[in-house]
Protein backbone atom coordinates (compact mmCIF):
# COMPACT_ATOMS: atom_id res chain seq x y z
CA UNK A 1 0.00 0.00 0.00
CA UNK A 2 1.85 3.46 -0.86
CA UNK A 3 1.93 6.19 1.59
CA UNK A 4 -1.37 8.00 1.96
CA UNK A 5 -0.98 11.89 1.76
CA UNK A 6 -3.54 14.26 3.19
CA UNK A 7 -4.19 18.24 1.83
CA UNK A 8 -5.50 20.20 4.60
CA UNK A 9 -6.27 23.59 4.03
CA UNK A 10 -5.94 26.24 6.38
CA UNK A 11 -3.75 23.74 8.75
CA UNK A 12 -1.65 26.05 10.40
CA UNK A 13 -4.00 26.60 13.39
CA UNK A 14 -7.08 25.35 15.29
CA UNK A 15 -9.07 22.73 13.85
CA UNK A 16 -6.72 22.48 10.73
CA UNK A 17 -3.55 22.12 12.76
CA UNK A 18 -5.67 19.64 14.98
CA UNK A 19 -6.80 17.81 11.85
CA UNK A 20 -3.23 17.44 10.50
CA UNK A 21 -1.42 16.08 13.89
CA UNK A 22 -4.58 13.35 14.55
CA UNK A 23 -3.69 12.16 10.40
CA UNK A 24 -0.40 12.26 10.90
CA UNK A 25 -0.60 10.06 14.20
CA UNK A 26 -1.83 7.56 12.17
CA UNK A 27 0.74 7.78 9.27
CA UNK A 28 -1.04 10.25 6.99
CA UNK A 29 1.57 12.35 5.40
CA UNK A 30 0.56 15.76 5.24
CA UNK A 31 0.40 19.07 2.85
CA UNK A 32 -0.88 21.71 4.81
CA UNK A 33 -1.67 25.27 4.05
CA UNK A 34 -1.55 28.67 5.49
CA UNK A 35 -2.41 31.93 4.70
CA UNK A 36 -0.85 34.61 7.34
CA UNK A 37 0.63 32.04 10.29
CA UNK A 38 3.90 31.01 8.25
CA UNK A 39 5.53 30.74 11.24
CA UNK A 40 2.77 28.06 13.30
CA UNK A 41 2.44 26.18 9.79
CA UNK A 42 6.29 25.32 9.93
CA UNK A 43 5.89 24.23 13.36
CA UNK A 44 3.41 21.75 12.31
CA UNK A 45 5.49 20.90 10.05
CA UNK A 46 8.42 20.17 12.35
CA UNK A 47 5.75 18.46 15.01
CA UNK A 48 5.03 15.85 12.21
CA UNK A 49 8.75 15.40 10.67
CA UNK A 50 9.68 14.89 14.48
CA UNK A 51 7.51 11.97 15.10
CA UNK A 52 8.61 10.35 11.79
CA UNK A 53 6.40 11.46 9.00
CA UNK A 54 6.85 14.05 6.01
CA UNK A 55 5.28 17.14 6.05
CA UNK A 56 5.21 20.44 3.94
CA UNK A 57 3.65 23.98 4.30
CA UNK A 58 2.43 26.07 0.89
CA UNK A 59 0.72 29.26 1.41
CA UNK A 60 -2.25 29.86 0.12
CA UNK A 61 -5.35 32.27 0.08
CA UNK A 62 -8.74 30.25 -0.46
CA UNK A 63 -10.47 33.72 -0.96
CA UNK A 64 -7.92 34.39 -3.94
CA UNK A 65 -9.21 32.11 -6.85
CA UNK A 66 -6.24 33.51 -8.83
CA UNK A 67 -3.38 31.47 -6.88
CA UNK A 68 -5.33 28.14 -7.66
CA UNK A 69 -3.44 27.34 -10.43
CA UNK A 70 -0.09 28.10 -9.54
CA UNK A 71 -1.46 26.21 -6.10
CA UNK A 72 -1.93 23.21 -7.75
CA UNK A 73 1.55 23.15 -9.93
CA UNK A 74 3.20 23.61 -6.49
CA UNK A 75 1.27 20.86 -4.92
CA UNK A 76 2.40 18.49 -8.12
CA UNK A 77 6.57 19.81 -7.48
CA UNK A 78 5.87 19.01 -4.08
CA UNK A 79 4.72 15.58 -4.68
CA UNK A 80 7.15 15.12 -7.12
CA UNK A 81 9.94 15.83 -5.08
CA UNK A 82 9.08 14.39 -1.81
CA UNK A 83 6.56 11.70 -2.32
CA UNK A 84 7.71 10.60 -5.74
CA UNK A 85 3.75 10.64 -6.65
CA UNK A 86 2.04 12.29 -8.86
CA UNK A 87 -1.00 12.28 -6.64
CA UNK A 88 -2.42 12.53 -3.11
CA UNK A 89 -5.12 10.93 -1.44
CA UNK A 90 -7.09 12.72 0.30
CA UNK A 91 -8.41 16.58 0.49
CA UNK A 92 -9.71 18.82 3.71
CA UNK A 93 -11.54 21.73 2.88
CA UNK A 94 -11.09 23.16 6.47
CA UNK A 95 -9.60 26.82 6.15
CA UNK A 96 -12.14 29.69 7.02
CA UNK A 97 -13.33 32.40 8.89
CA UNK A 98 -15.85 33.47 11.66
CA UNK A 99 -18.79 36.46 10.63
CA UNK A 100 -21.18 37.29 13.34
CA UNK A 101 -23.13 39.95 11.84
CA UNK A 102 -26.36 40.37 11.83
CA UNK A 103 -28.38 39.42 8.78
CA UNK A 104 -29.82 43.52 8.56
CA UNK A 105 -26.59 44.91 9.26
CA UNK A 106 -24.44 42.32 6.82
CA UNK A 107 -22.73 44.68 4.38
CA UNK A 108 -21.95 42.99 0.57
CA UNK A 109 -18.43 43.17 1.30
CA UNK A 110 -19.04 41.08 4.47
CA UNK A 111 -21.09 38.74 1.75
CA UNK A 112 -18.70 38.97 -0.58
CA UNK A 113 -15.59 37.58 2.10
CA UNK A 114 -17.83 34.87 3.05
CA UNK A 115 -18.64 33.69 -0.33
CA UNK A 116 -15.29 33.77 -1.71
CA UNK A 117 -13.90 32.17 1.49
CA UNK A 118 -16.72 29.64 2.32
CA UNK A 119 -18.10 28.87 -0.49
CA UNK A 120 -16.66 30.00 -3.93
CA UNK A 121 -12.80 29.15 -2.39
CA UNK A 122 -13.30 25.22 -2.05
CA UNK A 123 -15.62 24.92 -5.22
CA UNK A 124 -12.65 26.25 -7.34
CA UNK A 125 -9.78 25.20 -5.38
CA UNK A 126 -11.28 21.56 -5.40
CA UNK A 127 -11.65 21.71 -9.26
CA UNK A 128 -8.67 23.17 -9.70
CA UNK A 129 -6.86 19.69 -7.53
CA UNK A 130 -8.85 17.17 -9.19
CA UNK A 131 -6.05 15.89 -11.50
CA UNK A 132 -3.96 15.20 -8.34
CA UNK A 133 -6.46 13.55 -6.39
CA UNK A 134 -6.41 10.03 -6.80
CA UNK A 135 -8.71 7.30 -8.38
CA UNK A 136 -10.72 6.09 -4.97
CA UNK A 137 -9.25 8.99 -2.89
CA UNK A 138 -11.25 11.16 -0.11
CA UNK A 139 -12.69 15.20 -0.30
CA UNK A 140 -13.98 15.44 3.60
CA UNK A 141 -15.65 19.16 3.65
CA UNK A 142 -16.24 20.90 6.18
CA UNK A 143 -19.63 22.77 7.06
CA UNK A 144 -21.11 24.03 10.53
CA UNK A 145 -23.78 23.03 13.35
CA UNK A 146 -25.26 26.23 12.53
CA UNK A 147 -26.97 25.15 9.35
CA UNK A 148 -29.36 23.28 11.53
CA UNK A 149 -29.39 25.29 14.47
CA UNK A 150 -29.70 29.27 14.91
CA UNK A 151 -27.20 32.11 16.36
CA UNK A 152 -28.38 35.68 15.60
CA UNK A 153 -25.30 37.06 13.83
CA UNK A 154 -24.20 33.80 12.07
CA UNK A 155 -26.42 33.76 8.95
CA UNK A 156 -24.61 34.70 6.32
CA UNK A 157 -21.44 31.73 7.77
CA UNK A 158 -24.25 29.34 7.72
CA UNK A 159 -25.65 30.41 4.54
CA UNK A 160 -22.54 29.61 2.43
CA UNK A 161 -21.72 26.30 4.71
CA UNK A 162 -25.49 25.45 3.84
CA UNK A 163 -24.24 25.84 0.14
CA UNK A 164 -21.57 23.23 0.85
CA UNK A 165 -23.59 20.74 2.24
CA UNK A 166 -25.70 20.73 -1.33
CA UNK A 167 -22.12 20.89 -3.36
CA UNK A 168 -20.84 17.65 -1.60
CA UNK A 169 -23.62 16.00 -2.13
CA UNK A 170 -23.56 16.52 -6.12
CA UNK A 171 -19.46 15.92 -5.93
CA UNK A 172 -19.77 12.48 -4.56
CA UNK A 173 -22.69 11.96 -7.79
CA UNK A 174 -20.11 13.29 -10.12
CA UNK A 175 -16.72 11.96 -8.73
CA UNK A 176 -18.41 8.63 -7.85
CA UNK A 177 -17.09 7.03 -11.82
CA UNK A 178 -13.33 7.98 -9.94
CA UNK A 179 -14.00 6.03 -6.72
CA UNK A 180 -14.04 9.67 -5.40
CA UNK A 181 -16.16 9.65 -2.00
CA UNK A 182 -17.22 12.75 -0.53
CA UNK A 183 -18.85 13.54 2.44
CA UNK A 184 -18.95 17.25 4.69
CA UNK A 185 -18.34 17.35 8.74
CA UNK A 186 -20.30 19.90 10.75
CA UNK A 187 -18.76 20.71 14.09
CA UNK A 188 -20.44 21.89 17.12
CA UNK A 189 -19.17 24.89 19.19
CA UNK A 190 -15.48 24.34 19.44
CA UNK A 191 -12.73 25.84 21.90
CA UNK A 192 -9.86 27.18 19.12
CA UNK A 193 -9.11 30.67 18.27
CA UNK A 194 -11.86 31.14 15.68
CA UNK A 195 -14.04 33.66 15.11
CA UNK A 196 -11.29 35.48 18.11
CA UNK A 197 -11.52 32.93 20.54
CA UNK A 198 -15.24 33.38 21.32
CA UNK A 199 -16.27 30.03 22.21
CA UNK A 200 -13.10 29.22 24.09
CA UNK A 201 -12.53 33.15 25.51
CA UNK A 202 -16.20 33.75 26.64
CA UNK A 203 -17.35 32.25 29.77
CA UNK A 204 -20.86 33.14 29.55
CA UNK A 205 -20.97 31.94 26.15
CA UNK A 206 -19.31 28.92 26.73
CA UNK A 207 -21.34 27.81 29.75
CA UNK A 208 -24.53 28.96 28.07
CA UNK A 209 -23.36 26.65 24.91
CA UNK A 210 -22.57 23.93 27.23
CA UNK A 211 -25.60 24.13 29.10
CA UNK A 212 -27.59 23.28 25.36
CA UNK A 213 -25.37 20.48 24.60
CA UNK A 214 -26.69 16.87 25.58
CA UNK A 215 -22.71 16.01 26.95
CA UNK A 216 -22.85 18.98 29.46
CA UNK A 217 -19.49 20.95 27.70
CA UNK A 218 -18.84 22.66 24.28
CA UNK A 219 -15.84 20.65 22.07
CA UNK A 220 -12.40 21.30 22.27
CA UNK A 221 -10.09 20.34 18.96
CA UNK A 222 -9.28 17.19 19.45
CA UNK A 223 -12.69 16.28 19.68
CA UNK A 224 -13.29 17.11 15.87
CA UNK A 225 -9.30 16.42 14.97
CA UNK A 226 -10.42 12.93 16.08
CA UNK A 227 -13.57 12.83 14.44
CA UNK A 228 -11.93 14.27 10.88
CA UNK A 229 -9.37 10.89 11.06
CA UNK A 230 -11.75 8.09 11.57
CA UNK A 231 -13.90 9.95 8.68
CA UNK A 232 -10.95 9.43 6.04
CA UNK A 233 -9.87 5.99 7.47
CA UNK A 234 -10.36 2.99 5.60
CA UNK A 235 -13.47 1.17 8.20
CA UNK A 236 -15.66 4.08 6.56
CA UNK A 237 -14.72 4.28 3.02
CA UNK A 238 -18.24 3.16 1.78
CA UNK A 239 -19.53 6.39 3.62
CA UNK A 240 -20.06 9.17 0.85
CA UNK A 241 -22.69 12.21 0.29
CA UNK A 242 -23.15 12.46 4.18
CA UNK A 243 -23.57 15.18 6.89
CA UNK A 244 -21.93 14.18 10.11
CA UNK A 245 -22.36 16.56 12.61
CA UNK A 246 -20.30 16.37 15.32
CA UNK A 247 -21.22 18.61 17.88
CA UNK A 248 -21.42 16.66 21.28
CA UNK A 249 -25.97 16.73 20.24
CA UNK A 250 -26.57 20.64 20.51
CA UNK A 251 -29.48 22.07 20.58
CA UNK A 252 -31.69 19.07 20.48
Amino acid sequence: MSQRIALVTGGSRGLGKNAALKLAAKGTDIILTWNSSQNEALEVVHEIEKKGGKAVALQLNVADTAQFHHFTEEVRKQLKQIWQRDTFDYLLNNAGTGLYTPFSETTEAEFDEAMNVHFKGPFFLTQSLLPLIKNGGRILNVSSGLTRMTQVGSGTYAAMKAAMEVLTRYQAKELGERGISVNIIAPGAIETDFGGGRVRDNANLNQFLASQTALGRVGLPDDIGDAIAVLLSDELRWMNAQRIEVSGGMFL
